[in-house]
């Protein structure tokens, strides 16, 4: 039986967009497409952590200008805000175990030295006064606020992302096409963390 080259070409065309329709339907997407998200979502926390960190300046030299006896913690406060914004786990990095637990032990940290800064500044009833450190503090408490849910979002994402290559058939295309993505580390939080931090003044 002869087939026709444009029948076949035809015939061709047609056999590959059935597949390809096919393999759209059947979740080949869903792996690179969540590995992206937990990439998006790791994004948000760096994004919320740096937000924090951009306020801590002035907020050390408004507390300053109220509690200059106060050297050694307003001290211990620049520097680990100068050691959080030293570790960077970026995409590429972000399956690194280790340098998560460095970055966010850094967070935390820094999240101490906060809180000891917001003990002192009770002592001081015209700093707790001043509109620029009442702004301040709002912003901060927001921050904390968003860092939390920019956390757990990105917990989400990742057990979504590792669900996905651990069951079927997101395992199956996943030892096939995307086995050089790796079952990622989920945010190991720190017990307490789920919480906000109240910041009081």
């Amino acid at each position: 039986m002869n087939v026709s080259p444009t029948y076949r070409s035809r015939l061709q065309v047609a056999t590959l967009l059935v597949l390809a329709t096919l393999l759209t339907a059947c979740g080949i997407n869903n792996i690179p497409t969540l590995d992206e998200q937990a990439k998006a979502a790791w994004g948000q926390v760096q994004n919320q952590y740096q937000r924090r960190a951009d306020l801590i300046p002035n907020l050390v030299e408004t507390v300053k200008g109220y509690a200059k006896h106060e050297e050694e913690t307003l001290t211990a406060v620049i520097e680990a805000r100068a050691k959080a914004t030293s570790i960077q786990v970026d995409a590429s990095t972000l399956d690194n175990p280790e340098k998560l637990k460095q970055y966010q032990q850094a967070q935390d940290q820094l999240s101490g030295a906060l809180s000891r800064l917001m003990v002192v500044s009770e002592r001081y009833p015209d700093l707790k006064a001043n509109q620029n450190f009442l702004a301040l503090q709002s912003q901060l408490e927001g921050t904390e606020n968003r860092i939390s849910v920019a956390r757990r979002d990105f917990i989400l994402a990742v057990q979504k992302y590792n669900t996905e290559i651990r069951t079927f058939p997101g395992r199956l295309w996943h030892s096939v096409m995307y086995s050089d993505l790796p079952i990622r580390e989920t945010f190991e939080a720190t017990p307490g963390s789920e919480k906000a931090p109240e910041v009081k003044f």
